[in-house]
C-alpha cells in the first residue's frame, strides 16, 4: 500500500528566490488564487506576459510563431484571480450575427456555410471573436503603507505550496523584520483566506489591500463602489463591460478606504469572497484551511496512485514529481463546471474561452485516476448548450449536434480560419460518457448521457460524405495538425479524426444496443465504409490529399492507435512504421506540450516501454516542467498549458493498465485504485 501522505509531501513546492514564472496557485476547480513569493498578489508587474512573438510567414505561405528556442525567463505566470462564472463582453457596435462571418465552402452535398472571419462584416467576426471573456476578478496583496518595496528589497525567500493540505505558507524579512503568510482557497466557495504575522502590522508599517487590475481592453471601464465599510466588515460592487460582481471582506483588522485591511497587534487574519450577490459573511480564516485541509486530504486519498520509489533510472524521481504537480494542478484548473481554458483559471488565453478539442486532455484523466465525479462536473455543460450545438449543426444543414471548437459558456461559436473547420472535438463526449460507464458504479449514467452520445453521433454518421463507395470527412476540415488550415477547402480525410470516428460510432451503437434499442443503419453503413487512412512509402499520412505530411505540430496520425483504442482501420506494422518514421524526421521544436502523451501512448499501445517513457521525458523546451508544475509553451499567449499536465496524467494512466514501463528491472512501478482505458476491440463488436 503506498503511503499517500510521504508521496504527496516529497513533492511540495519549495521556492526561495524570485523569478517571474514561480507563481503557485490554490483554488478549487472553480475558482483560482495565483500568488507570489509573498504567498499573495502583493508584485503583480513583475508577473505580467510578455508581449506575443510577431507571426511569421513559412515557404509554404503558412502563419506560424517563429520556431526558436526560449528561455524561462520569457515564460512569466500571472497573478490572477478567475473563476467559471466569471465572465464580460463588451458593448458590440451593431447585433452582429455569426451569418456576417460566415463563408461558403463547397462539400459533396453542395455549399455549407462556415463562420470563418472572412465573411462581409469583419468587425463582426472580431467582436464575435473577441467575446465573452474571462474576468480578473481582483488583487489581495501587501501594502507596506506608502513605503516603496521592490522584490530586491525582500530577504530570506521561501514560499511552500503544502500540496497535502493545499496551502501555501510564505517566509520572508523587509525592513529588517520578519514576515509570515499563509494563504488557502475554500474547497466549495470562491473565497481566498490568508494569515499574516509580523512586527511590523502593529504600528501599521504593513496592511493588507484588495485591488482590482484594469482587464486590459480599451473598451471597458472598470468601476468599484466601496458600498459599506465597518469595522472588520467590508463589500465592494465592481462593474466590468455587462458584468457586474461583488467582492466582500471579512477580517479581524479594520478595514479602510480603498479597502486597505489594517490590524492592532501583530497577526491579521481576512478572508476575501467573491460572487454575484452579497448574500452571507465570508468564513474565518481557520475554517477555510481547515476545510481545504480535509478536502484536499481527501483528494489524495481517493482514487489511483503510482509511486517509482526505488527505480535505477534517474528519470523516475522527475517523472513522479511532474505526475504529483500534475495532479494538483489539473484538480485547481480543470476540474470545473465548464470546460477550462487551455491556460485554466491561471491567465486568458484566447479570451478566456474554452477549446472543446483540448477538454479531453485538460480532464479525461479524472476517470482512470480512479476519480470520474471530477470529469462529470463539466460534463452537465454540454447538455446546457445541446441546444446551441443542435443549433450549429442546423444552421450548416446537419443533423444531430456539432461541438464547436471556440466557445464561451453560452455555446455560441467563434469566427476562425481554422477552429470554425476543426472536427477532432466531435466525438469527445462519446468518450467521455464511455470512460464514466466504464468507471463508475452508477448505472444511470447511461439515461443520463444517452441524448449527447446519440446527437453527437447523428451529426458524425450525417458529416460523412458518400463518394465512390466510400464515407469521407471533409472537405472542407482542418485536422489536429492544423498546418493544413490554408488549404482546408480541398483537404479532406485525416488519419487520426478517420479512427475517431469509426470508434466513436461504434461505441454510440453499442449504447443503443446496451438501452433495448435498434442499432442506426445509418451509422452502420458510415462504420463499415469509412473512408481507409491513406498509407505513403509504409507510413500514415497525415490527410488524403497533397500535401500528405507535413513534419510539424502535432504528429496527429499516431492518435489513431492510443489516443483512440484499436480500429480495423488501423494496421499495428504501419503504426510502428509510422511511429519510427515520426522519431526520425520531426521538427519536436513546433510540437506542442500534448504531443509527448501521443507519442508514449501510441509507444504503449505498440508494446515499447522504453519509448513511451522517453517520449514522456523528451528534452525539448514545449515539455519542460519547471518548479511550479506548468508547462510553458510560448511568451505572451500560453506562459502554462493545462493539456501537457492532463495529457501526462492520461499517459502514464495507459502505460500502467498496457505495461507501458520497461521491465529490465530499470522501473520499479508500484500503483493502486487505477480504473480503465475502453478496450480495443472492433466497433461493430455485439454489445457485451
Amino acid at each position: 500500500m503506498i503511503d499517500r501522505e510521504r508521496l504527496v509531501r516529497g513533492h511540495n513546492v519549495v521556492v526561495t528566490a524570485w523569478h517571474p514564472s514561480s507563481t503557485l496557485s490554490v483554488g478549487n476547480g472553480d475558482f483560482a488564487f495565483n500568488v507570489d513569493v509573498t504567498g499573495l498578489q502583493t508584485f503583480p508587474r513583475e508577473h505580467e506576459l510578455l508581449p506575443r512573438p510577431a507571426m511569421v510567414t513559412d515557404e509554404q505561405g503558412v502563419r506560424r510563431l517563429p520556431v526558436r528556442e526560449f528561455d524561462l525567463d520569457d515564460f512569466p505566470v500571472p497573478l490572477g484571480t478567475r473563476s467559471t462564472w466569471g465572465w464580460y463582453s463588451t458593448e458590440p457596435g451593431g447585433p452582429y450575427t455569426l451569418e456576417e462571418a460566415s463563408t461558403g465552402y463547397r462539400t459533396r452535398r453542395g455549399e455549407v456555410r462556415y463562420p470563418d472571419g472572412l465573411g462581409p462584416r469583419p468587425e463582426a467576426a472580431a467582436w464575435l471573436y473577441a467575446n465573452p471573456r474571462r474576468l480578473d476578478l481582483g488583487r489581495l496583496g501587501l501594502d507596506f503603507a506608502g513605503r516603496r518595496v521592490g522584490l530586491e528589497d525582500l530577504e530570506a525567500t521561501r514560499v511552500e505550496l503544502d500540496l497535502w493540505t493545499g496551502c501555501v505558507h510564505a517566509r520572508f524579512e523587509v525592513f529588517g523584520s520578519p514576515v509570515e503568510v499563509w494563504t488557502v482557497v475554500h474547497p466549495g466557495r470562491d473565497v481566498v483566506a490568508t494569515r499574516v504575522e509580523s512586527p511590523l502590522l502593529r504600528d501599521g508599517g504593513l496592511r493588507l489591500r484588495v485591488s482590482f487590475p484594469e482587464q486590459g481592453d480599451p473598451l471597458v471601464k472598470g468601476e468599484r463602489l466601496v458600498e459599506k465599510t465597518v469595522y472588520g466588515r467590508a463589500s465592494a460592487e465592481r462593474t466590468v463591460g455587462d458584468a457586474r460582481y461583488v467582492v466582500r471582506v471579512a477580517t479581524d483588522g479594520e478595514v479602510g478606504p480603498e479597502l486597505v485591511i489594517g490590524a492592532q497587534g501583530p497577526a491579521l487574519t481576512a478572508t476575501v469572497a467573491f460572487g454575484t450577490t452579497r448574500a452571507g459573511r465570508p468564513p474565518a480564516f481557520e475554517e477555510v484551511r481547515e476545510s481545504a485541509a480535509a478536502h484536499w486530504r481527501d483528494f489524495w486519498s481517493r482514487g489511483a496512485a503510482v509511486t517509482f520509489e526505488g527505480s535505477a533510472d534517474p528519470r523516475a524521481h522527475e517523472l513522479e514529481r511532474r505526475i504529483i504537480l500534475s495532479r494538483y494542478l489539473t484538480a485547481v484548473h480543470c476540474a470545473g463546471v465548464m470546460p477550462p481554458q487551455e491556460s485554466g483559471l491561471v491567465h486568458n488565453s484566447w479570451g478566456g474561452k474554452f477549446h472543446l478539442e483540448m477538454h479531453w486532455w485538460h480532464a479525461a484523466h479524472f476517470a482512470v485516476w480512479g476519480r470520474p465525479d471530477l470529469l462529470e462536473r463539466s460534463l452537465g455543460w454540454y447538455g446546457e448548450i445541446l441546444g446551441a450545438a443542435r443549433g450549429t449543426a442546423r444552421r450548416q444543414g446537419y443533423a444531430g449536434a456539432r461541438w464547436p471548437k471556440q466557445v464561451g459558456p453560452d455555446g455560441r461559436e467563434s469566427p476562425s480560419d481554422i477552429g470554425a473547420f476543426i472536427i477532432w472535438q466531435q466525438p469527445h463526449p462519446i468518450y467521455y460518457a464511455e470512460l464514466l460507464r466504464l468507471n463508475g458504479d452508477d448505472p444511470g449514467v447511461l439515461e443520463r448521457y444517452k441524448e449527447i452520445v446519440f446527437e453527437t453521433a447523428a451529426f458524425m454518421a450525417d458529416f460523412a460524405e458518400e463518394d465512390g463507395g466510400a464515407y469521407h470527412l471533409g472537405p472542407p476540415v482542418v485536422p489536429a495538425q492544423e498546418t493544413y488550415y490554408p488549404g482546408r477547402a480541398r483537404t479532406a480525410d485525416p488519419t487520426f479524426e478517420l479512427a475517431y470516428w469509426h470508434w466513436a460510432l461504434g461505441v454510440a451503437q453499442r449504447w443503443r444496443e446496451r438501452l433495448g434499442m435498434d442499432r442506426s443503419p445509418e451509422w452502420d453503413a458510415v462504420i463499415n465504409d469509412l473512408a481507409r487512412p491513406t498509407v505513403r512509402d509504409g507510413v500514415y499520412a497525415a490527410v488524403a490529399v497533397e500535401p500528405y505530411t507535413v513534419t510539424d505540430d502535432h504528429p496527429s496520425m499516431l492518435m489513431a492507435l492510443g489516443f483512440v483504442p484499436w480500429t480495423p482501420l488501423i494496421d499495428r506494422e504501419t503504426m510502428a512504421a509510422t511511429y519510427d518514421d515520426v522519431l526520425a524526421r520531426w521538427d519536436f521544436s513546433s510540437t506542442w506540450g500534448w504531443d509527448y502523451p501521443v507519442l508514449a501512448m501510441c509507444a504503449a499501445k505498440l508494446g515499447r516501454p522504453a519509448a513511451a517513457v522517453d517520449a514522456l521525458l523528451m528534452d525539448t523546451y514545449k515539455n519542460h516542467t519547471p518548479a511550479g508544475g506548468h508547462v510553458p509553451q510560448f511568451p505572451g499567449g500560453l506562459s502554462v498549458y493545462l493539456p501537457a499536465n492532463g495529457g501526462l496524467l492520461a499517459a502514464v494512466a495507459m502505460m500502467v493498465k498496457e505495461d507501458g514501463f520497461p521491465r529490465d528491472g530499470t522501473w520499479r512501478v508500484l500503483h493502486e485504485g487505477f480504473g480503465g482505458f475502453p478496450a480495443d476491440a472492433a466497433p461493430c463488436a455485439p454489445a457485451q
